[in-house]
């Protein structure tokens, strides 16, 4: 409860986040079907970057404003930045969350849920979506939220889980809600954003993943320094039913995902050690 994601606004792990999440939604809609968004732990939905927040940190100067400063953008970035300009400005005044991309990004028809249980910043949710019929917005536990509202009705789309990792336990507690959810939604593309500080941790996550997790688990992963215990070098998202605007294979060789996470690390390196990793845990 006391994590507040308007410190962290607009930081590498946001940029890295959003930018796979964004091309996860836009193949989504290459079909007619109305799919159905789920972000478990949503926040407000949008950050002032003028605010006390933001510039008691200024993450996101290392981060969004990073991205938005290159020439040339990989590609993939597309559906991401032209949301993030069109919701925030240019400049770039306000940071949106995965909320407002999702629903930025969702076509008139589809369905979207968005939990936040920080009583504040649930009432700010609501605020910012009241005028939008496809949203609701819940004040509840997010991992609840997997029990009561998978499956969806359409039967086809995405679920967001973002916890704070306040402690430790939340990797055991992610791990146990996405097997839950799994069996409910089975064909549902699941994406489980985690930070890395510890590798052995966040190691020993993804190791349980491999063993007893869902079939067709993609690891993805961007360090943009050299592991330190004390602070976040580093950030993942776990994949479920990943979809091919993720896997499709480059000249190169490379997934879209790698390909992506590779541009960045060199753009958002703040020391040795910056990197990508991909990594199928499950085929």
């Amino acid at each position: 409860m006391n994590y507040r994601h308007a410190y962290h606004a607009g930081n590498f792990a946001d940029v890295m986040k959003h930018g796979l999440l964004a091309l996860v939604i836009e193949h989504l809609k290459k079909k007619d079907k109305p799919f159905f968004l789920l972000d478990t732990h949503a926040g407000t939905g949008m950050t002032d970057l003028s605010g006390e927040e933001a510039q008691k940190t200024g993450e996101y100067r290392q981060g969004i404003a990073r991205i938005l400063a290159a020439e040339n953008p990989h590609p993939a970035l597309a559906p991401c930045l032209a949301a993030i300009r069109a919701l925030g400005g240019d400049p770039l005044t306000r940071y949106p969350g995965s909320p407002a991309l999702m629903a930025h990004l969702a076509r008139a028809d589809d369905r979207l849920a968005f939990c936040e249980l920080h009583p504040e910043d649930a009432a700010a949710l609501r605020a910012n979506f009241h005028r939008d019929a496809r949203v609701k917005c819940h004040e509840m536990d997010g991992y609840t939220a997997l029990k009561a509202m998978l499956p969806p009705k359409e039967r086809r789309g995405a679920v967001l889980i973002d916890p704070p990792f306040e402690d430790r336990a939340e990797f055991a507690a992610l791990a146990r809600a996405l097997a839950e959810a799994h069996r409910r939604f089975a064909t549902g593309t699941f994406l489980l954003w985690y930070p890395v500080k510890d590798p052995s941790v966040s190691g020993a996550f993804l190791e349980s993943l491999a063993a007893d997790g869902p079939p067709k688990t993609l690891a993805l992963e961007l360090h943009v320094m050299a592991a330190d215990p004390a602070r976040m070098t580093g950030c993942g998202l776990v994949v479920v039913n990943p979809s091919f605007a993720l896997t499709e294979k480059g000249a190169d060789g490379k997934s879209t995902a790698l390909s992506l996470l590779d541009w960045l690390a060199i753009t958002l390196s703040q020391g040795p050690g910056a990197r990508a990793r991909e990594e199928w845990l499950r085929a």
